[in-house]
């Protein structure tokens, strides 16, 4: 059909061509659909609010985890199955789903088609999708069978095959996916005690979190020097921080008898790597957040601004962004002209995309920080630390989250949805397309600092 012959105006079409307008208009659709299917009678076990159904969408296809009611004791095993959905499409994506269905169909996927699968997967070309694609759901799929398995050996013999079966599954896949739902209204507080839970579900989350780019490099690289430069920063940089984050909240956290203050030595060291690394987009918690000193509410907050890796699960800026962003700082420092590591020179373009993302991000925090401000009754770091915990898709939260007004949850929805697409997605839908030029204008100084 010729768009053209129908009237349709040329700003339209290109709204409908453009991969990540496409990109952001198929999370509109699995939200509504979630909202619709939440808002059925058998879903819940009370009736909720259209909002309330909205919000519970959103931050199941964000794969954030923020939840204005209990899910578990509100949503029927159909409401439930509802979230789940919606968090696996969310977490492995709505574009790898649709490329297996093509490949099942035996289809032909068109260029048009792979560069939406290209700004979905935050890919710098697309040569390699396909195979990307196929290695992310296998990975995914064994990664959430294998969790669930060895969390089925812990709680079958506690609630019974039924129940545990089911809750195994459950949280397998909100941990892969960086959820942070729980069945459970304490989240996984009631189980901090059995290191096997907390290490199964933390070590979904943080492979998760590496990103699919680097998951597919290890299955083909023998050797870590045979990494890409994104595969290795991401590795080295996952561990330092963790390990930073482990004993930053370990120290914090070792007096404090509402948290780990009473606990083992062992059950302190694993229940602060848990929060150590669940800030990084996971969204479960071991301990009571809002119970934890102010040191360590506002050091997860500057975790959960950073998040995962590309291409990952999680949000907030990126990891790799953020090293881009200490790389861009060190060199000013040195006095250098080039950004250098690992024998690698990083792009100038690399660096003020790392900066626009940061830049972006932080603006859309300060405005509806100070909306919620003025419409929520909260203090400013609880505010803070629900629009950290939005946009960077985490899922944590110092139990605001019910209270909050309707401004207030139309607010976080809309964080939520900002911090899945991401900030360069958000630049590339309302930015008009680049015209190249071949007039050059002079250099100028300006005064900074």
């Amino acid at each position: 059909m010729n768009l053209q012959n129908i009237g349709i105006p040329e700003q339209f079409k290109r709204i409908v061509l453009t991969p990540p307008r496409i990109l952001a208009f198929s999370f509109i659709a699995l939200i509504t659909l979630g909202t619709l299917l939440l808002k059925l009678p058998i879903a819940t076990e009370k009736e909720i609010t259209w909002l309330t159904a909205l919000f519970t969408s959103t931050s199941a296809s964000t794969i954030t985890g923020l939840v204005v009611v209990d899910t578990g004791s509100v949503y029927t095993l159909f409401g439930e199955i509802v979230i789940l959905c919606l968090i696996q499409a969310g977490g492995v994506g709505i574009m790898t789903f649709a490329v297996l269905i093509v490949l099942m169909l035996s289809k032909r996927i068109g260029i048009r088609f792979m560069l939406l699968i290209q700004q979905a997967l935050n890919q710098s070309s697309y040569g390699g999708i396909l195979r990307l694609v196929k290695v992310l759901l296998i990975f995914a799929f064994v990664s959430e069978a294998i969790g669930a398995l060895i969390l089925m050996s812990m709680w079958v013999p506690e609630m019974g095959w039924k129940q545990g079966t089911y809750a195994s599954i459950f949280h397998s896949i909100s941990g892969f996916n960086s959820a942070g739902f729980s069945i459970w209204s304490d989240s996984l507080i009631s189980h901090n005690t059995n290191p096997v839970i907390l290490t199964v579900i933390s070590t979904l989350f943080v492979l998760s979190g590496l990103g699919f780019t680097v998951i597919l490099d290890l299955y083909y690289s023998r050797k870590f020097r045979e990494l890409s430069l994104h595969s290795k920063l991401m590795i080295i940089g996952t561990v330092v921080i963790n390990f930073v984050a482990l004993i930053v909240i370990f120290t914090l956290e070792f007096t404090n008898v509402k948290t780990i203050g009473q606990m083992t030595l062992s059950d302190k060291l694993f229940n602060s790597y848990f929060q150590a690394v669940t800030p990084r987009s996971a969204g479960l918690n071991s301990v009571d957040v809002s119970s934890m000193e102010d040191a360590s509410v506002f050091f997860t907050i500057i975790l959960m601004f950073i998040g995962a890796g590309s291409t990952s699960t999680g949000g907030g800026i990126k990891l790799t962004t953020f090293i881009a962003l200490l790389l861009s700082v060190a060199t000013f420092l040195r006095g250098k002209s080039e950004a250098v590591i690992l024998g690698r020179t990083i792009s100038d373009s690399t660096i003020i995309r790392a900066f626009a993302i940061t830049v972006i991000l932080m603006g859309i925090l300060f405005s509806t920080v100070f909306i919620m401000m003025i419409t929520e009754d909260a203090s400013f770091i609880e505010i803070l630390f629900e629009a950290v915990s939005a946009i960077s898709t985490c899922g944590l939260s110092m139990g605001i989250t019910g209270e909050l007004s309707s401004v207030g949850q139309f607010v976080i929805i809309l964080l939520m949805y900002f911090g899945k697409l991401g900030p360069l997605t958000l630049l590339f839908i309302l930015a008009k397309p680049s015209i190249r030029r071949k007039v050059r204008y002079p250099y100028g100084e300006i005064i900074t600092g």
